[in-house]
């Protein structure tokens, strides 16, 4: 299950950044022509934004947030065990919140667009919170075993 995550994440993580790029490219080419676009901030505020929740879900798959692995790793037994426990409820729960929240927005942002392109919804641009916060939930779920069975991180972006 989580390979199968880990290679979605990664699928959408690589449009995000080319499709990101091609906006940027197209922005400095647009401008230097003397034709600026005039969605192109917004949409590549928007890019950035989801490249970095879904990024971040990707990155908590890996275990390779800020955190002190070191010192978890020198508790044992129940000691570590309550750590790691302790530590996953407040992440999981931080995110749920957010997740939350995410949503609240959405339903203030029903009907509403974005400014320089109004046929867009602006709940679509920030669907990213909600969607993101509830990945990366799943993503602290899928690799808390490994945790929890002290095993390493995984590297070279393979997880078993």
């Amino acid at each position: 299950m989580s390979s199968i995550f880990q290679r979605a994440l990664e699928a959408i993580v690589i449009v995000i950044v080319v499709a990101l790029a091609v906006v940027v490219v197209m922005g400095v080419v647009y401008r230097k022509a003397g034709a600026a676009l005039v969605w192109y901030d917004e949409v590549a505020a928007i890019l950035l934004a989801w490249l970095t929740y879904y990024g971040a879900a990707l990155a908590a798959l890996h275990r390779g947030h800020i955190g002190v692995p070191a010192l978890v790793e020198q508790l044992r037994g129940r000691v570590r065990t309550s750590v790691v426990i302790a530590g996953e409820v407040a992440v999981i729960g931080f995110f749920s919140v957010l997740a939350w929240a995410g949503w609240v927005v959405q339903s203030a942002l029903a009907g509403t667009s974005l400014v320089s392109l109004p046929g867009v919804s602006a709940g679509l641009a920030q669907s990213v919170i909600p969607i993101g916060a509830v990945l990366f939930i799943l993503a602290q779920l899928l690799s808390l075993p490994r945790v929890l069975r002290g095993e390493a991180v995984a590297e070279e972006g393979t997880l078993p």
